[in-house]
């Protein structure tokens, strides 16, 4: 059941751990629309599950499983049978280091009868195991939980370059390259988005034709390049955004972003609220 709910945002209660919330859900009730900050990965245990995220249908068969990326809305319908519910902290998440792998999570990953075997296996016991350690004793535990979930997202990640080097119908070779390539692109963004950043600068970080850069980006990325801009900076306000001394207009122009406008459009389309409503559900929190 959802604890806190303001308006559309949730408050996720860790319960007696800092950073981690299994439920082993078993109750037949609807949740309503909502979105948190946390990560949440559902496993179907017994009967299918269906859970609307962005207005798509995920149908979650037995044991399969649905990766929800923080900030986006979902709602479930009641439904008997039982599942696991997990959600974690998303800040430990959103290390530096893991951007590698974070990036394959732009939308909702489903895992389900149709994905690679040796990625429903990851699955499914990566969801066991975070189980069977949620009920341990271990002071370790939610560290182990951690890796866990780290590698089920690498598990994604590996998958999705898997596929992009199908879909580019590439050999190991150029695929290794891009990877190289787009990991220094990356970076430039990561190092940058605060100032203008334009095809042109990228095209030349990467060695490539701006035509020939978009194209690649998009595919290899499963985003536009200027969407991950948007998404890099979005995260960068997030952060100003605890600050409670800072005023809404210096968090857009220390993000990157050159107008209010943009930026209260942009923040809306990502966290879907503004700004301003999203700094107050922060201050609630800190009551």
């Amino acid at each position: 059941m959802i604890k806190h709910l303001s308006g559309e945002y949730e408050t996720v209660e860790y319960d007696n751990r800092k950073y981690v919330l299994l439920y082993d859900n078993t109750d037949n009730e609807a949740y309503p629309v909502h979105w948190h900050s946390a990560l949440e990965i559902i496993m179907a245990v017994k009967n299918t599950y269906t859970v609307n995220v962005g207005g798509i249908d995920y149908n979650i068969g037995e044991n399969e499983v649905l990766i929800i990326p923080p900030g986006e809305l979902h709602s479930m319908p009641a439904i008997p049978g039982r599942r696991y519910i997990f959600q974690c902290d998303n800040a430990i998440l959103s290390e530096p280091a893991l951007d590698a792998i974070m990036h394959g999570l732009t939308n909702p990953v489903m895992i389900d009868a149709g994905s690679e075997k040796e990625l429903q296996l990851v699955a499914r016991k990566t969801m066991l195991d975070i189980a069977s350690l949620y009920s341990s004793k271990s002071e370790l535990a939610d560290v182990r939980i951690y890796m866990q979930v780290i590698g089920l997202l690498t598990a994604v990640r590996e998958d999705q370059l898997r596929r992009s080097q199908e879909n580019l119908e590439c050999d190991d070779d150029k695929i290794n390259e891009y990877s190289e390539k787009f990991g220094t692109v990356l970076k430039y963004i990561d190092n940058n988005y605060m100032y203008d950043i334009s095809l042109d600068q990228l095209a030349a970080v990467a060695g490539y034709s701006k035509y020939h850069f978009s194209r690649i980006f998009k595919q290899y990325n499963s985003m536009s390049y200027i969407q991950y801009i948007n998404a890099r900076r979005t995260k960068a306000a997030e952060q100003l955004l605890f600050e409670p001394d800072i005023p809404i207009t210096e968090v857009a122009m220390r993000s990157g972003f050159k107008s209010l406008t943009t930026f209260n459009r942009i923040f809306k389309e990502i966290k879907h609220c503004t700004p301003t409503d999203f700094k107050k559900l922060l201050e609630k929190r800190t009551l």
